[in-house]
């Protein structure tokens, strides 16, 4: 199993293609999370190079690119890359996780500032009203 050593983002890019206070009904924002490139950096341990994409339909994007240096059995990871440019899934699973986990913040502040919705929906707070328990309204069990 390898192990995530560094991340960095190397480059922000973004673009609202909406005039400010336009509004898009149900806007759909599609995400994805892509390996660019796997090579060996030293001895135990590789660079890959990624891509992080929100793309708001017909709206906007934002894309997030950098590299993360993993280590390990970083001989077998890269050997499985350059064959059949995938990896096996438990790597996979914690590079595609690292990468969203790391660039979501990103694009939400990008997002933000740019004036696209939030990449991802955040959550609604619901607080209800608390209900008045009377004397003798409650079950009486004998």
């Amino acid at each position: 199993m390898m192990q995530i050593k560094t991340f960095e983002t190397t480059g922000i890019e973004a673009k609202r293609f909406s005039k400010a206070g336009e509004r898009v009904a149900n806007v759909r924002i599609d995400q994805n999370s892509s390996i660019i490139q796997i090579t060996k950096a030293q001895d135990n341990t590789a660079s890959i190079d990624f891509r992080f994409t929100a793309n708001y339909v017909g709206l906007g994007f934002i894309k997030i690119e950098g590299q993360m240096i993993v280590s390990g059995d970083v001989d077998v990871l890269i050997a499985d890359w350059g064959k059949e440019g995938n990896m096996n899934p438990d790597d996979a699973n914690a590079v595609h996780n690292t990468i969203v986990s790391n660039c979501l913040p990103t694009a939400l502040l990008v997002a933000r500032d740019i004036k696209l919705p939030p990449p991802f929906p955040l959550p609604r707070i619901n607080v209800q009203k608390k209900s008045e328990m009377k004397p003798g309204s409650g079950v009486e069990v004998a």
